[in-house]
């Protein structure tokens, strides 16, 4: 699978688990961080850390390691770091504060399809 086919299925473990307002943002036009960022939002807490397992499952499944996650105690912002993919997932009063779809406003957007 390439990096877009595993961004792809982990929009739809986000999905899955009824993440909110996902979003999928190619950035390799604007950063050497990753090729893409996958955005999200959760209800509450519990809510994004059981998202963030879906989403682990699903790209360990299709064979690509998770190389970091940070935030997982505070539950409001957690990231998973799988290089060249890079999923965060928010409580909604998180994601607008940090807002990184308009930090990363250059980046282009990619259409989840089912």
């Amino acid at each position: 699978m390439n990096t877009k086919e595993i961004a792809l299925t982990a929009a739809k473990a986000m999905e899955d688990k009824k993440g909110i307002n996902i979003r999928l943002l190619e950035v390799t036009e604007v950063t050497t961080l990753a090729e893409y960022f996958l955005i999200c939002t959760g209800t509450s807490n519990t809510h994004v850390n059981t998202i963030c397992d879906a989403v682990e499952e699903a790209v360990d499944a299709c064979g690509e390691a998770l190389l970091h996650r940070e935030g997982h105690r505070s539950g409001t912002w957690v990231l998973l770091d799988f290089g060249s993919l890079v999923c965060h997932v928010f409580t909604d009063e998180t994601r607008q504060f940090y807002d990184l779809e308009r930090m990363w406003n250059d980046a282009k957007p990619v259409p989840i399809e089912e």
